[in-house]
């Protein structure tokens, strides 16, 4: 399987005049100051949802989700993202302590890969929000680690290489929560992985992945054609979207410098992922030095809210619909995970600390959508089963 560098593709998607970052990892522009960049990813499968024939129309073209990471405001290391899709994903919380068990060769109860599939038990404790029940899609484990799966339209998991353990989509970020104390230590696991594409119901898990941790560091993972894996490595890419690849969308905000900018500046302001990786990026790089955690999460979810997709914005086709479902933000630094229903008044909030991690002891769940749910809610999970 052939892995790209982020620099090289990076310098062949744009003739900007690039800075390479300390590290030699993908480069950022000098002219337009590169500091801000983030990927983002959506990600699918699955609708129990009545007009199923409409469902499979839409769910193709949906292209939503951003993910926003802080690690430069003195405070500490702070993350969040949206999730946009078109119909409900189902999401569940769940606390998952030490040693649980996973299977990557199945996805909703089926055996689809029997050739050296990834099979581990959890090191380490984690909260996550589930997807359909077959994956997950968010979270952050108790050394600080989180996790964002964003839909990515080229993604490409190429040809089974059997000497790659191999792990379907939607437990690809799971794998580095359970297993991974850090971005890098998670970037070298990855290594010896293949994600695997699975198809629900017509609907493919296009997806890249987005990691950071409680130093500040943070990585963009994407396959594209052919199964050519990229590796952006560095605390300086904070946004992340969708498509186009990662490379691209740095040559795109490149294109603009707000050094010095004041409210008089256009910035692109629809739903379109290129429009809200130049956004995100754009505000963050504005955000004042938060007194305490409280403003450092409102921070983070004043973002995620400017780049979320009004009910009723049209997707890429006329007629097309898709919304911001929920959004959530991390307190990497004291493994705090807050979550905020589209539909709800209310934003909820949970401390992995405060739960019992070691092995054996129950797995946890929380339906999100109640509307009576409020504030702290560690209290509120109750034990129950997973299937992935």
């Amino acid at each position: 399987m052939a892995e790209a560098s982020c620099e090289a593709l990076f310098a062949s998607a744009s003739n900007s005049n690039f800075l390479a970052l300390s590290d030699g990892s993908c480069p950022i522009d000098r002219q337009a100051q590169l500091e801000h960049i983030l990927p983002n990813l959506h990600h699918n499968i699955h609708a129990s949802f009545a007009g199923l024939a409409l469902f499979a129309a839409l769910v193709p073209t949906a292209e939503a989700c951003t993910r926003i990471l802080w690690n430069t405001d003195g405070l500490g290391v702070f993350s969040g993202r949206t999730m946009d899709f078109p119909v409900s994903t189902e999401p569940m919380i769940t606390v998952l302590p030490h040693g649980v068990a996973h299977d990557g060769g199945l996805f909703a109860g089926q055996r689809i890969e029997a050739n050296n599939p990834a099979v581990w038990t959890s090191k380490y404790g984690s909260i996550v929000t589930s997807v359909y029940g077959a994956g997950t899609a968010d979270g952050l484990n108790e050394k600080g680690v989180g996790m964002h799966l964003l839909y990515f339209i080229p993604a490409d998991f190429g040809a089974r290489d059997p000497s790659k353990v191999g792990i379907q989509a939607a437990l690809w970020g799971q794998y580095v929560l359970d297993n991974a104390a850090s971005v890098s230590e998670a970037v070298k696991l990855l290594d010896g992985l293949q994600p695997l594409m699975v198809d629900h119901e017509g609907i493919k898990a296009t997806v890249h992945l987005a990691i950071e941790d409680a130093s500040g560091d943070s990585a963009i993972i994407e396959y594209t054609a052919g199964g050519v894996k990229t590796v952006c490595h560095n605390r300086d890419y904070r946004i992340m979207t969708n498509d186009p690849s990662y490379d691209q969308q740095l040559a795109n905000y490149a294109k603009y410098d707000f050094t010095n900018a004041t409210r008089a500046p256009p910035i692109p302001g629809n739903t379109d992922a290129k429009n809200r990786f130049i956004r995100a990026n754009y505000h963050l790089s504005w955000l004042p030095e938060p007194k305490n955690t409280r403003e450092a999460i409102a921070s983070i979810l004043a973002i995620a809210r400017n780049v979320s997709v009004p009910f009723g914005a049209p997707n890429r086709e006329i007629g097309s619909l898709y919304n911001t479902e929920y959004r959530t933000a991390m307190d990497l630094t004291n493994a705090t995970y807050f979550f905020e229903f589209a539909t709800s008044p209310n934003v909820i909030w949970m401390n992995l600390s405060q739960f019992n991690l070691a092995e054996a002891s129950p797995i946890l769940l929380l339906d999100p959508t109640n509307m009576d749910l409020v504030g702290n809610v560690t209290a509120e999970l109750k034990a129950g089963k997973i299937e992935f």
